[in-house]
């Protein structure tokens, strides 16, 4: 199994960045795709990006694509979303989750969740 555990959510005016990040432990990083996914309040669980397991493919959300980077760093165990022109709708807790492979929105193939971090754009 992997453990992971996201960070860097905080509050951030529209228009701002923020960077936030997916450390794992256990299972070797870099046999896991790794997605990111969204949780605004009353709504559903929202893809929002994802990252094959060498860092060479990767697939966005519409919602999010041209804004948000995925990328990663097996020598560090870590994945990172680089968020940019944050909008209140991006306010969302954020997750990131393991799969085999590169599973983009398929949400039931991933393996491992995280706790999530909050993530709250100001308007």
């Amino acid at each position: 199994q992997v453990q992971l555990v996201e960070s860097g959510g905080r509050l951030v005016q529209a228009g701002g960045s923020l960077r936030l990040s997916c450390a794992a432990s256990g299972r070797t990083f870099s046999s896991y795709a790794i997605g990111w996914f969204r949780q605004a309040p009353g709504k559903e669980r929202e893809f929002a990006a994802a990252i094959s397991r060498g860092g060479g493919r990767t697939y966005y959300a519409d919602s999010v694509k041209g804004r948000f980077t995925i990328s990663r760093d097996n020598t560090k165990n870590t994945v990172y979303l680089q968020m940019n022109s944050l909008k209140p709708e991006d306010t969302a807790v954020y997750y990131c989750a393991a799969a085999p492979f590169l599973a983009g929105a398929r949400t039931n193939e991933y393996d491992y969740w995280g706790q999530g971090t909050q993530v709250t754009v100001s308007s």
